[in-house]
């Protein structure tokens, strides 16, 4: 699921009462290498490697790595992530060579879907996500289960051996006084609920001229919105998140572009000394609207993607609700998680460059 926006938010919330997890997925599945640095309290999940050849003209390589479990090793609270992408010799390689990571969670669901929990979504243009420490932390237990795949791209003449995708939190131990408030992640796309079959790409045609899409949908509980991330693509000129019950917007994001070519989207937070942030409640529908404006004359097929996430705090004795595994949207996206993130996805692909 290539949602690549973003600013994050990681992970699930483990609920009393809630009903047995699902079985565990195929033990097909590698497993991820996960390092442990107590003294610095820093966790690094990292991918397997691959190999990324170089582009050719007018193409970008562009190769998928394979979808991994992902063990978590210690019961934490999560204030800071980032996504780094390595070579074999450990050198940094450029932001562009991230097409997109993500991580999930199939045994807790969405805050406005019953679909597994997408906790991450980072691209070339998502900075360091980092929340103060003592107020916010985002929970993990251990032993907990997750998913995590990527996808890399190369737009240069040179080639890249051994790459490998790391994320790399800082987390305060379980059993602190502190954070004060246990924050959960969120997100909307446009192409809610499922994107595109069998993948569940999120990703549209841009035909030439103006294209806008959108999506709505309501919470399943409330809560506020500490802050969000947005992700496009090229020729995109912005995302709006408004109350579709209330007939305002919320909130209004434009990225950073160099011409045509989207560099960065800045993160906006919502909180400050006298409030904590956007009140958000399940009786109001929200809408998130992205605009693209393509002026090359030509359609650009799968050129558009349109998402935000962000954290998220519920209301004081909100109950967030189980994940129905018997769900069709649920059994539905975590078949395309699987495709999308697998073995299905090892095959280099090009893609036009534009």
């Amino acid at each position: 699921m290539p949602v690549t926006v973003i600013l994050a938010a990681l992970i699930a919330v483990l609920l009393a009462g809630s009903p047995p997890p699902p079985p565990p997925p195929p033990p097909s599945l590698p497993l991820a290498t996960v390092r442990l640095d107590v003294g610095e309290q820093r966790l690094v999940i990292e991918l397997p490697p691959v190999d990324l050849p170089a582009a050719t003209p007018g193409h970008d390589t562009m190769v998928g790595l394979p979808l991994c479990h992902v063990l978590v090793p210690v019961s934490a609270s999560l204030h800071s992530a980032r996504v780094e992408v390595v070579d074999e010799t450990g050198r940094v390689l450029p932001p562009d060579v991230l097409h997109h990571f993500n991580l999930s969670d199939p045994e807790h669901r969405e805050l406005f879907l019953p679909i597994g929990l997408h906790l991450l979504a980072a691209s070339k243009e998502t900075p360091q996500i980092e929340v103060p420490r003592l107020l916010f932390g985002l929970p993990l237990e251990r032993g907990q289960r997750l998913l995590a795949g990527a996808m890399v791209a190369n737009g240069s003449r040179v080639g890249y051996h051994g790459v490998r995708v790391r994320l790399l939190l800082r987390y305060v131990p379980a059993g602190r006084p502190w954070p004060l408030y246990r924050t959960y992640p969120w997100a909307i796309d446009v192409e809610y609920p499922l994107g595109r079959p069998p993948t569940g790409s999120k990703a549209f045609d841009l035909p030439p001229g103006r294209t806008v899409r959108f999506w709505e949908g309501s919470p399943a509980i409330a809560g506020t919105i500490l802050g969000l991330g947005g992700h496009l693509h090229d020729y995109g000129m912005s995302l709006e998140l408004a109350d579709v019950s209330a007939g305002r917007v919320l909130w209004h994001g434009e990225p950073i572009s160099d011409g045509p070519r989207v560099l960065a989207f800045p993160l906006t937070r919502f909180y400050n000394w006298h409030r904590l942030g956007l009140h958000i409640v399940p009786t109001h529908r929200y809408r998130l609207t992205a605009v693209y404006e393509n002026p090359t004359g030509r359609l650009i097929p799968d050129g558009g993607m349109g998402a935000v996430a962000g954290l998220f705090v519920p209301d004081r004795g909100a109950v967030w609700p189980a994940v129905d595994t018997s769900d069709v949207l649920y059994r539905t996206d975590q078949a395309a998680t699987r495709v999308s993130g697998g073995a299905d996805a090892m095959m280099m692909m090009e893609h036009t460059a534009h």
